[in-house]
C-alpha cells in the first residue's frame, strides 16, 4: 500500500493554522519556524522564539503536533523549541548597556495603583519563564522593592568603584533603599535624584541581563524625563486600575512615552475585579472596562488584568511576592502570562543596530 508523502509546503500550511496568542500571528509570519525536516512519515519542526516561554512550550508543542497530525502521511511530529533574547532598538541618541539587553520601564500616572507590586512580580515572572532578569527600583523618594523582595542587606563593592547587585529570588536587584535606613526620608532636589538614578543604573555590576525591569515612581517628573533622555529603554508598560481618575493619569504617562519615542508595550489593569473571600461574589469595585477602552483608544495592547486580591498585597508586604511564594497558583500564572505578552511584544520590535565599525587595514602593495 502506498503511503502519501507529506511535503514541507503542507507542513507550513498546517503551521499557519495555529495563531500564536503571544506573537498574535502564525509562527511562519512571525519568523519563529527555524527549520522543518520530513523523513518519511516523521516530521521534525524546530521553533525559535524571541522571548522566554518556559511555561508556554508544552502548549505550543501540543498545538504544533495537533496541527500536523491531521496531514495524511504523518504519524509522528517531533517539536524542538528554543528561544533567544536579543537587544532591541532604543531611543535615538542613546546606546544600550553592554550587560543589559533590554530595559523595560514599568510606570503609572498616579500612586496607589499597585505599580511596584506589579513590577516585582513581572520581573520574577520573566525569570520563571527562563530569562536572566534584573530589577532597578527607580523610586528614589519612596523605594519599596527592598521590602517587597525581603532584602535588608547592603550591597558590596569589590573594586571600590562599582556596586554588586543584591540577589533575591534569582534576580539581580538594586535600590537606594539598600543604602539608607528604611525610615530615612530622601530630602533631595531634582538634580540630586536624577544623579542618584544614573549612578544606581550605571555603577551597578549587572551581569548579562536579558531584561532589566525599572520600577518608576508615579507621575511624569524628573526621573521619567531622565530615563527617557539618557537611559536606553526598549519599551514601557503602563499600570492602571479601571478607576476613571487612575486612567486619566495613566493616559498622561502613556503619552509621555509616546512623545519621547519609547514604545509602549501595553497596559496592565490592576485591581480589575474583587472576589469576595467569603462568598466568592465578583464585584468591579473600581469600575470595569477602563483598561480595555484605554488600550483601544491608543492602539496598544491590554496585556492582562489582575484581580483585587488581598494575598497579592500580603505577599508583597511580607517580602514574598506572589510569583515566588506560590509559583503554580492562579495569581502567579496571570503574572507569567502577562510577562510572556510583554516579552513577545518586545521581540517583534526592531533589533538594535550593530554600532561596531569594521576594522580597516592598510597594507603596502
Amino acid at each position: 500500500m502506498n503511503i502519501a508523502m507529506v511535503t514541507q509546503t503542507q507542513i507550513e500550511e498546517a503551521l499557519k493554522s495555529y495563531h500564536d496568542p503571544y506573537l498574535e500571528q502564525d509562527l511562519l509570519s512571525a519568523k519563529a519556524v527555524d527549520s522543518i525536516a520530513v523523513d518519511g512519515d516523521k516530521v521534525n519542526v524546530k521553533i525559535k522564539l524571541g522571548f522566554p516561554a518556559k511555561g508556554y512550550i508544552p502548549k505550543l508543542a501540543a498545538a504544533i503536533e495537533k496541527a500536523t497530525a491531521s496531514l495524511e502521511g504523518v504519524t509522528h511530529t517531533q517539536v524542538e523549541t528554543s528561544w533567544e533574547v536579543v537587544t532591541h532598538k532604543v531611543q535615538q541618541g542613546v546606546k544600550p548597556y553592554p550587560e543589559i539587553k533590554n530595559i523595560i520601564a514599568v510606570a503609572s500616572g498616579k500612586g496607589g495603583v499597585g505599580k511596584s507590586t506589579t513590577a516585582v512580580n513581572l520581573a520574577l515572572a520573566l525569570a520563571a519563564e527562563g530569562a536572566t532578569v534584573g530589577m532597578l527600583d527607580a523610586d528614589i523618594y519612596g523605594p519599596s522593592q527592598p521590602r517587597m523582595l525581603g532584602v535588608q542587606q547592603r550591597p558590596e563593592s569589590r573594586d571600590g568603584k562599582s556596586i554588586e547587585p543584591v540577589m533575591s529570588y534569582g534576580i539581580q536587584t538594586m535600590s537606594i533603599g539598600f543604602l539608607i535606613d528604611e525610615e530615612e526620608p530622601m530630602i533631595w532636589r531634582g538634580p540630586m535624584v536624577t544623579s542618584a538614578l544614573q549612578q544606581l543604573l550605571g555603577d551597578t555590576s549587572w551581569r548579562n541581563l536579558d531584561y532589566l525591569v525599572v520600577d518608576l515612581p508615579p507621575g511624569t517628573g524628573d526621573i521619567q524625563l531622565t530615563l527617557a533622555q539618557r537611559v536606553p529603554v526598549s519599551g514601557a508598560v503602563i499600570v492602571t486600575t479601571p478607576q476613571d481618575i487612575a486612567l486619566l493619569d495613566a493616559r498622561k504617562g502613556l503619552r509621555m512615552f509616546e512623545k519621547v519615542k519609547v514604545p509602549v508595550l501595553g497596559i496592565v489593569e490592576n485591581m480589575s475585579i474583587h472576589i469576595c473571600s467569603q462568598c466568592g461574589q465578583e464585584e468591579p469595585i473600581f469600575g470595569e472596562g477602563g483598561g480595555e477602552r484605554m488600550a483601544a483608544q491608543y492602539s496598544v495592547a491590554l496585556l492582562g488584568q489582575l484581580p483585587l486580591d488581598k494575598r497579592i498585597r500580603e505577599d508583597a508586604d511580607s517580602g514574598h511576592p506572589s510569583v515566588a511564594t506560590d509559583p503554580e497558583g492562579r495569581i502567579a500564572q496571570i503574572y507569567r502570562d502577562i510577562a510572556r505578552h510583554i516579552a513577545a511584544k518586545l521581540s517583534l520590535q526592531a533589533k538594535a543596530q550593530n554600532t561596531q565599525f569594521p576594522n580597516i587595514v592598510v597594507e603596502d602593495s
